[in-house]
């Protein structure tokens, strides 16, 4: 009876073990969708207007065809984390920087919203960085790399899915070469 009851707890113990391991885990708090959702671009003429994105809104790409006198487009995103938009808290302007040796890299954790430029490659240019909250809770930016250089009066930028933009690099006139800084949107945990 005893070697019975020995192997009876010994089955009973074997199950509950495989119970154990295959029971599914609690899922994690940090489990969360991002989602970096374009909401527009707007054209406008850079070298008199500054160019702040809409409320809540980061910049995730630009458009620029022809000179100093020609426009820009401007492309700004919402960045949605389990379907919520998150608040965009917009800082002050940086101080200027010469276009055509101008390197800008946002502080960390914060993503590029508004940019100024005033007058040719021999004038001025300004950036206004934001935070991104989630939540009560700061949205971080990870993994920063530098784009290819794209020809600074043709082209079309866009960062990729999740990326927003954290900088942006200008050497030379309108035919000098442009690079952008982006990063992915995370969130700690």
């Amino acid at each position: 009876m005893r070697k019975k009851a020995s192997s009876i707890a010994a089955a009973a113990l074997t199950a509950l073990a495989a119970v154990a391991v295959a029971a599914p885990a609690p899922a994690s708090a940090a489990a969360v969708t991002i989602k970096v959702e374009r909401a527009g671009g707007e054209t406008v003429r850079e070298w008199i207007d500054p160019f702040t994105c809409p409320t809540n809104q980061v910049l995730t790409g630009r458009s620029h065809y022809g000179d100093e006198n020609a426009p820009t487009t401007y492309y700004c995103s919402f960045i949605l984390i389990n379907g919520e938009q998150a608040q965009v808290y917009l800082g002050g302007w940086t101080s200027r920087q010469k276009e055509s040796r101008s390197d800008f890299s946002a502080p960390d954790h914060q993503a590029v919203a508004a940019r100024w430029h005033e007058g040719d490659e021999n004038g001025y240019t300004r950036y206004r960085t934001a935070s991104i909250y989630w939540r009560g809770q700061q949205v971080l930016l990870a993994n920063g790399d530098i784009s290819g250089a794209y020809r600074e009066s043709s082209h079309t930028w866009h960062a990729n899915e999740n990326k927003v933009m954290t900088g942006r690099v200008h050497n030379g006139d309108e035919n000098g070469t442009t690079y952008y800084r982006f990063a992915t949107v995370t969130v700690a945990g």
